[in-house]
């Protein structure tokens, strides 16, 4: 059964809650939120403690006044950690969730037991700094023009999606960043570009598995691969039949190589 909590002091963090165990932490992407993971939190409850969050400004968590630093999410993660009284837990990433597991390295490597990196990427430290910003303004220009986020949901779901044929992960996509919080997510999409963490990647010594979808096109398999030969001991699961959100556009062999990932490390 799934509850949900929220998590102060503010801005509060919203999660939902499922099964008990070691606590496994499940990270949407840039255009997400806590529900992306109906299909995944309660075939991982059954094993784990699983936590599925609204990062701030997301979902049902608060948004927040001023700026957004990218290291504001880890942060977020060892206060979430701190209310379920763990010194460790089990981080999987999806996109921007896995970046944020990567600053979470940054600052609290003592308190990750394993990683899970989805559909992510190393950050934006090969762009110079004219290519970022300018990568920051062709993304918030639709939305500093009038558009909500519910505008350009189809438009961004087509991207992402591995089969277009696929409706119902479409329309999960389109319900998914129809539900952002406008400001918030300028917000993020400025902190995600200017908070780089290539650098972090010799330096994870936990057991990690690196997943990608066979049909990403935004951080293709080549992407995923290279990430995985950076990180000491990295495993790699390529997803068949899904683009880049692949623990919803197959969720069954998503959820499937990572029980296999984190039940084996109970064995060793």
């Amino acid at each position: 059964m799934i509850s949900s909590h929220r998590i102060g002091p503010a801005p509060f963090i919203s999660v939902n809650e499922c099964g008990a165990g070691e606590l496994l932490i499940l990270m949407h992407g840039i255009g997400g939120n806590k529900r992306n993971w109906i299909t995944n939190i309660e075939v991982f409850g059954q094993y784990f403690k699983t936590v599925a969050w609204d990062a701030r400004g997301y979902g049902e968590s608060d948004d927040y006044p001023g700026e957004l630093n990218f290291s504001d999410f880890a942060d977020d993660l060892s206060r979430v950690m701190d209310y379920y009284n763990v010194e460790k837990a089990h981080l999987l990433g999806l996109s921007m969730g896995g970046r944020i597991a990567f600053s979470f390295c940054e600052k609290y490597s003592h308190r990750i037991a394993s990683l899970v990196l989805c559909d992510t990427h190393k950050g934006f430290k090969h762009f110079s700094k004219e290519q970022q910003e300018d990568f920051i303004r062709l993304r918030k220009e639709p939305l500093l023009s009038g558009k909500e986020p519910k505008d350009i949901a189809p438009v961004v779901a087509k991207t992402l999606i591995g089969i277009a044929e696929n409706r119902q992960t479409f329309d999960a996509l389109v319900d998914s960043m129809s539900r952002l919080h406008k400001d918030s997510y300028i917000k993020s999409i400025e902190a995600s570009v200017r908070g780089d963490h290539t650098d972090v990647l010799h330096k994870i010594k936990v057991p990690t598995l690196v997943v990608v979808g066979e049909f990403d096109r935004l951080t293709p398999p080549e992407l995923a691969k290279d990430i995985a030969n950076k990180i000491v001991g990295a495993k790699l699961e390529i997803i068949k039949n899904a683009g880049h959100l692949s623990n919803i556009e197959n969720s069954d062999e998503f959820n499937k190589v990572v029980l296999n990932f984190l039940l084996n490390l109970r064995k060793k």
